[in-house]
Parts: C-alpha cells; sequence; structure tokens
C-alpha cells in the first residue's frame, strides 16, 4: 500500500523544482548515452575483429535461446519456441546487458522434409516464426546467430546432433537461410553447431559417400565446410559466417591450417566451452585458441557448466575477456542448472545459480568494471610433482602427488611425463591412465578436475618391467613443466 504524502504545497513545489532540474540535468546525459550505442548492423571481419558498418570493434557477449531445434520434432508440439518469443522476452534478456542471440535450427523443419515438422504448424509457419523472431532481435539492435543445429541425411529424420552436416540436404538449408537472412546484416551464420569428425580433411572437403575417404568416420556423404562456404556465397549474401572446429566445436588445433577460401574474408572461428570438454585449461586456451584469435575473430558460440555453479564460466569469461573473444552461454530456458544447463527459473530473466555468474559478470562488463584476469601458468611457478615407486621382480607400485603452487585454482588437469625405462602401466586409480610407447598421459576424473590454489591430488598406478625401472623425472601439466620435488 502507498504512503500518503505528507509534505505541504512549499515543499511540494522544491520537490518538483528539484525533479526538474534533474530532468533538464539528465535529458543531455541520456541523449548522449544513446548517440554512444553501437550498431550491429553492418558485421564484418577485418583481420582479427569483428566490425560493425562504422568500423567500430564489436565483441559478441549473449545467450543461446534453445527450443527452435526441438520444438518441431513431436507431434505435441504446438509452438517454434520453447517459451516465449515476444518483445518481453527479448526485453527479459536485454536486462543481462546481452548483445547476441544465437538460434538453432533444424534443418528439416526448415525445409519441411522426412515428415518435419512433425508439429501442429507447417515449414512455412516454422520459417515465418523464425523470421519474425530475427527481425525482433534486429529491432532491439541485437546480432542475431543462426546455427545449422540438427541434421540428418536422406530420409532419416534430424532429432540428435551428428558428426558433421549431411550433403544430401545442408546445401539445401543453407542456400534457404542465407537468401533468407542476406538482408540483414546484423544476422552471422554459425554453419554447423558441433563436428566431431575426428579428421580435419573431413571437416574441410566433405566426402561423396558414407564412410568415403577423408570422412571414413561418418556414415553418410559430408557437406565439408568449404562446401557450405560456397554455397552460401553463392547466393550473395556477404554475412560473417562462423565455422566450429573438431571434438564437438572444443578443438581449433587446425582452423587456421584448414581455414575454408572466402572471396570476402569474412569467417570467424567457433569454439565451444565447457567444464567437461577435454580443453578446458588454461594452458590449452594459449596453445589452441589464442593463435586463432591472433588472426580472425573467436566467438565462444557455447560456454556453460553441469555443476549449478558458475566457478568455471567465471574463469573461463575472464580469460576469454582478456583475448577479446566474445562468448555466448547456453542456455536461456528453464530446465535445471545441471544437465542442460538452465541460465534461468522462469522467463522474466530469473537466474538460476549458473546463470547469476553469468549475468553478474556481464553487468560488471556494462558499469565498466574489470573482472579479475586469469594468471597465465608460469613455469616454475605453476606445478609441483612428486613421484614416489617401489618395485619388485617384475612389478611396481607408483603415487604421484600434483600440487598446485600457482595464486589461482587449475581447472582441469592433464599430467603428461615419459618412462625412461620399460615400465607398463596395467591399472591406475584418480585420473584416466594412457600409455603410448614410453609416454602416459593421466587426466582427472571429474569429482577432482579441480586443484585449488596451494592444494594437491594423489594419484597412482600398479605396473610392470623387465630390464630398466629408472623413474620419470620431467613432468609436464596442461603443458607447463612442473617442479619435480
Amino acid at each position: 500500500m502507498k504512503k500518503a504524502l505528507s509534505c505541504g504545497l512549499p515543499a511540494l513545489f522544491a520537490l518538483l523544482a528539484l525533479a526538474l532540474a534533474g530532468l533538464i540535468w539528465y535529458a543531455p546525459q541520456h541523449a548522449q548515452r544513446a548517440q554512444a550505442a553501437v550498431s550491429y548492423s553492418g558485421l564484418h571481419v577485418s583481420g582479427n575483429q569483428l566490425l560493425n558498418g562504422a568500423g567500430q570493434p564489436v565483441r559478441p557477449l549473449g545467450v543461446d535461446r534453445s527450443g527452435t531445434e526441438y520444438m518441431c520434432d513431436a507431434s505435441g508440439d504446438t509452438t517454434v519456441f520453447d517459451g516465449p518469443s515476444d518483445a518481453a522476452s527479448v526485453a527479459a534478456m536485454m536486462s543481462w546487458h546481452i548483445n547476441a542471440v544465437r538460434l538453432p535450427l533444424n534443418e528439416d523443419c526448415w525445409l519441411g522434409i522426412n515428415g518435419y515438422p512433425a508439429a501442429q504448424y507447417t515449414a512455412a509457419q516454422y520459417r515465418q516464426a523464425i523470421i519474425d523472431y530475427v527481425n525482433l532481435l534486429t529491432a532491439n539492435n541485437l546480432i542475431t546467430i543462426l546455427d545449422l543445429h540438427w541434421s540428418a541425411p536422406g530420409t532419416q529424420q534430424a532429432n540428435k546432433q551428428l558428426a558433421m552436416p549431411d550433403l544430401d540436404h545442408a546445401p539445401a538449408f543453407w542456400t534457404s537461410v542465407a537468401n533468407t537472412f542476406k538482408s540483414n546484416s546484423s544476422v552471422i551464420f554459425d554453419l554447423y553447431n558441433e563436428p566431431f569428425t575426428t579428421s580435419w580433411d573431413c571437416w574441410l572437403n566433405g566426402s561423396t559417400a558414407a564412410n568415403a575417404s577423408p570422412c571414413t568416420d561418418v556414415p553418410f556423404a559430408v557437406a565439408g565446410m568449404q562446401t557450405l562456404v560456397n554455397t552460401v556465397r553463392a547466393t550473395g549474401a556477404t554475412n560473417v559466417i562462423m565455422l566450429g572446429g573438431l571434438a564437438y566445436a572444443n578443438d581449433l588445433s587446425g582452423w587456421l591450417s584448414h581455414k575454408p577460401n572466402d572471396p570476402l574474408n569474412n569467417l570467424a572461428a567457433s569454439f565451444h566451452l565447457y567444464n567437461f570438454n577435454t580443453c578446458n585449461y588454461v594452458n590449452c586456451w594459449v596453445l589452441t585458441v589464442a593463435p586463432v584469435a591472433a588472426q580472425v575473430p573467436v566467438i565462444a558460440g557455447e560456454i556453460g557448466e553441469n555443476d549449478c555453479a558458475h566457478g568455471f564460466i567465471d574463469m573461463a569469461m575472464a580469460w576469454l575477456d582478456q583475448n577479446n573473444i566474445g562468448y555466448l552461454a547456453w542456455a536461456w530456458d528453464t530446465y535445471n542448472c545441471w544437465s542442460f544447463p538452465s541460465l534461468i527459473s522462469d522467463y522474466n530473466g530469473t537466474p538460476t545459480p549458473y546463470g547469476q555468474g553469468l549475468l553478474n559478470h556481464l553487468t560488471d562488463l556494462a558499469n565498466g568494471v574489470t573482472p579479475t584476469p586469469t594468471p597465465t601458468p608460469v613455469p616454475g611457478h605453476y606445478c609441483a610433482v612428486h613421484y614416489s615407486a617401489s618395485y619388485w621382480t617384475g612389478g611396481m607400485t607408483a603415487n604421484i602427488t600434483i600440487s598446485n603452487i600457482s595464486n589461482a585454482s587449475i581447472v582441469g588437469w592433464t599430467l603428461v611425463f615419459t618412462f625412461p625405462g620399460d615400465q607398463q602401466i596395467t591399472a591406475g586409480w584418480s585420473a584416466t591412465w594412457s600409455q603410448q610407447g614410453q609416454q602416459v598421459t593421466a587426466r582427472d576424473i571429474g569429482y577432482n578436475d579441480v586443484i585449488a590454489a596451494g592444494s594437491s591430488v594423489s594419484i597412482g598406478f600398479n605396473g610392470t618391467w623387465t630390464s630398466n625401472h629408472t623413474d620419470p623425472t620431467v613432468f609436464t601439466l596442461n603443458g607447463v613443466t612442473c617442479n619435480t620435488v
């Protein structure tokens, strides 16, 4: 209930005068901010930067709006979006200080093939709903990233993530999408969500038949990235094109050497980053992501973690900020903040504990607050390893203690060392162990993936030897040489 105003007329006039003065003072400030707003039209690549039409640097920061990839694959589906797609829902997203939204699409539902949409609407209605939403985002000066999320070859229905885009339908999909949005320079085309072929040659060149070279691990004819770039450009579309690397877009190690040819040189690399990915630690990013970001724009099209917390994305966003890499968090949906993971608990924008980390970080950036930087690992000041082994005829047991001697947590770790002798590991504990020749690799197993500053983790193994059991003396953690103690 509102309280009655208790001041007299003189006081009221004084308040009105102050308010009017405030309006006179505030109006120019507000107008100045409005004029200073960066436009997201005319997006193009220049060197390793994404620029707008005025030549100003642009860094996409936003969310993935999941739903349009799966809300068309069942007869019970009545809407294209999972949740609201109106102006109020966009305003809720914008209250998080975002400037970009990534929208996953379904190949079959867009094209109207293989019985899709299976929902209670047509392919034309699916396409129109996407067009209307993109127009709404553009009207609010937001970048839209359109992503081919689910696809499938032949008569197979597009209802899951496959290793690569199919040659049967993906070119037709991108011909249609590019023709639809080529007049909107605020739209970026993300050619394929998460490739997981093991061959960079397959990624670039595709194949003409199932399991055909170089795509011997893909059971259908593949549309390589060069084919899809050519397809988009053949429509006359000049939009920026994003290309995700291997290992579900988590591996950019071969991106530069397999970069497709684009007559417009308007390509960006897409990187996906979760706490459970293989490349989930700073030194991997330094070695494989930073070199790409030095030559072309890199956009982390998906970041996230599946523990309903935000410690991992806090660290990741700080590093991405330092390296001028944009990022979008998965996902603006109301499922759970564990396995999905969801940023929000309702479409008014109430954050989950995980989403709170993104909201806090983007709010800090919007207010000019520089987040704490993520330190780059420094040899001699990063890790220490103690190796202790006992031997008997033909057998051995080794215990290893890995200590974090840096001033920041190590999140996700891989220890590598080489046996000087002929030892062979037979069983290990507290790590995932592998051995190739004399080289041994031990990776964290989830529950022990974080080594806090000043803390340690213990691992070990049993093994055999024949003629030489000399202890290893050089250990690297996440590619950084550790002190041996």
